[in-house]
């Protein structure tokens, strides 16, 4: 047996992922554990968990992959510094400490940590301890880990690959292909030159937090017009045919200060950034619609460009913009590959699962065996609580609730759905990524043209325009939407099908849109009338799919609502007692902890 330990840490989203003869047996984000939403601390939390799941010790395992060469990016840090100074100075002075004192000693930091994941908490002991460890450490390179993560565990034999994120060591966007066990990478994009850095400074400008606000850029745009692509084609970058740019750094501020964004910026879109909190204007629609459509141009011409290049049938994607569901979308749509795969932990997280399987496949040289099926066990990679677990939870905090027999329990949730209740579900494993895939989700019933509003400002605590995403039974996929693929990640955009809108009258601006009931599903189609699609098969996700499925024997309708399970500004529940506490603290209906069924009555 050979066990590899996986880590991401120390930007944001830190994780740890645990393969074992090949197969990935656990992986969590640190957040979830330390509710410090995308964390970026060692990811002590998550080792530990990982480690448990498979009843191993941190001085057990073969090998440990770091996901990234720290000494590489100090590189490339240091040149940038030089580059720009004296401008970059106070960057600099900001982030020198971190770097002396942590990232410069990574082997050190990383077995002195890992001797905490046995219960250690005596610094001192855990350094000496951790000089103990027999395994072995290597580090892989950010893109080629993101690369790893996106193919090794996709159903494909052979296919291209295509990563895009802000920066790694120095790439920004990476193309290669994978073959069985190789994975050779053939070109790159260095920095300052990133699709994913120009994204972000698209989220500062219009306020959201840089690095977890560029899904909030997604959702706004189709409020917006694109008004502003020509400023930007003119002045901000130059696109080449096969989706390379080159960004006109005299308008960024990221290379050398503490902002994405400068004054020339400013002068170019009417005014200083949107401050955070206040009211999103039409400029903000429209500057998101703009940098959107720019988005979808680049990633399309580059998985045009792969497909020229590599002539394979198939494409896997990740990095952080790969979870731009609606470039995906457009993507699968309009490149002529069979199909697209892309890992539902696309950002950084997935960099320690994607390291881990580098590890089995190219250090060690272990085949690679595809069945049809990818390798990530529907993402269902965390924690799971057992009956006793909860019921003992549930009797210490007196709490009230009714137990259900699992062959009752879908139809039971399917009733208080069709009644227009929201229900928060807690069942099975924690999923892995950004994504809530049915087992910590809020559902809800897609056909109330309330159920948006409702959800966003009295559960969610968040913007009203914020979609949100429907569930629906693979099987019935290709009759409520126009997609007729898997989408089990939620990490593609399609339209509903036109049999199921609703003919509109009139012009909308802006957020009057939302008032506005377009489908016969409104609480799941988009102003422009799409979806983020998750399909749900019975293999997967047995209850889930068995919910639904009792739903739609119910009503006729195979969709539901499923937004993650979590209010603004945390990171998704993991245990249930991070369920009980939001469901208390929001306006939920019920709260579904495995065959437990607590009532807000009650």
């Amino acid at each position: 047996m050979v066990s590899i330990l996986g880590i991401s840490a120390f930007y944001h989203d830190s994780a740890a992922c645990l393969v074992i003869d090949g197969e990935i047996v656990a992986a969590a984000q640190e957040e979830r554990f330390t509710r410090v939403k995308h964390d970026h601390r060692f990811p002590v939390n998550a080792a530990r968990y990982c480690l448990a799941e498979a009843n191993l010790t941190a001085a057990q395992l073969d090998f440990v992959g770091f996901y990234d060469k720290p000494l590489l990016k100090f590189d490339r840090l240091l040149e940038t510094y030089l580059d720009y100074s004296p401008a970059g100075f106070s960057s600099f002075l900001k982030s020198m400490p971190l770097w002396m004192s942590e990232k410069l000693w990574m082997p050190d930091i990383i077995r002195t940590e890992l001797a905490k994941s046995g219960g250690e908490d005596d610094q001192r002991k855990a350094k000496k301890q951790g000089k103990k460890f027999k395994w072995k450490l290597l580090f892989g390179d950010h893109h080629e880990s993101h690369a790893a993560s996106a193919f090794y565990p996709s159903p494909f034999d052979e296919a291209a690959i295509l990563t895009i994120d802000g920066v790694g060591e120095w790439a920004t966007s990476s193309i290669g292909v994978g073959k069985g066990n190789e994975l050779t990478l053939l070109q790159e994009l260095r920095y300052p030159n990133s699709l994913g850095l120009l994204y972000s400074a698209f989220t500062y400008y219009t306020g959201f937090k840089v690095n977890s606000g560029e899904y909030k850029v997604m959702g706004l745009a189709p409020y917006g017009e694109p008004k502003y692509v020509s400023a930007i084609k003119d002045h901000l970058l130059e696109v080449r045919d096969d989706g390379s740019l080159k960004l006109n750094q005299d308008y960024f501020n990221y290379s050398q200060g503490l902002r994405m964004t400068n004054g020339a910026f400013d002068k170019l879109f009417g005014g200083p950034p949107r401050k955070p909190e206040s009211e999103i204007t039409q400029r903000e629609m429209d500057l998101a619609r703009s940098i959107q459509v720019i988005t979808e141009e680049v990633m399309l011409k580059m998985a045009h460009y792969v497909h020229r290049e590599t002539q394979m049938r198939y494409l896997c994607l990740a990095g952080g913009v790969a979870l731009n569901c609606v470039a995906n979308g457009r993507v699968l749509k309009e490149v002529p590959f069979d199909d697209i795969w892309i890992q539902p932990a696309a950002g950084d997280a997935g960099g320690s699962l994607g390291v881990a399987l580098a590890i089995w496949h190219r250090y060690l040289a272990k085949p690679r065996k595809t069945s049809g099926q990818d390798k990530m066990k529907g993402s269902y990679l965390g924690p799971r609580n057992s009956e006793e677990e909860i019921e003992k939870y549930l009797r210490a905090n007196n709490v009230a609730y009714t137990r259900h027999s699992r062959e009752q329990l879908p139809k039971v949730i399917a009733e208080l759905l069709a009644d227009g209740k929201i229900v928060g579900l807690h069942q099975g494993r924690m999923e892995f990524g950004p994504r809530a895939l049915g087992c910590r989700s809020i559902i809800g019933d897609a056909r109330s043209l309330q159920m948006q509003s409702v959800m966003n400002l009295k559960i969610k605590y968040r913007e009203s325009f914020r979609p949100f995403a429907p569930s629906v039974l693979r099987e019935h996929v290709s009759e409520w939407f126009e997609l007729d693929a898997h989408s089990p990640y939620m990490l593609l955009v399609a339209a509903v099908a036109p049999q199921k809108r609703l003919e509109i009258t009139g012009e909308q601006q802006g957020f009057d849109k939302l008032k506005v009931k377009r489908s016969s599903i409104p609480a799941v189609t988009h102003v422009d009338f799409s979806a983020r699609i998750q399909t749900v098969t019975r293999d997967t996700n047995p209850l889930y799919w068995e919910i639904i499925e009792a739903f739609r024997q119910r009503t006729g309708c195979p969709v539901i609502v499923n937004t993650s399970f979590n209010v603004r500004g945390e990171p998704i529940v993991c245990t249930p007692a991070d369920s009980y506490r939001c469901f208390m603290r929001t306006e939920m209906d019920y709260l579904v902890l495995e065959t437990f069924v607590l009532s807000k009555d009650d």
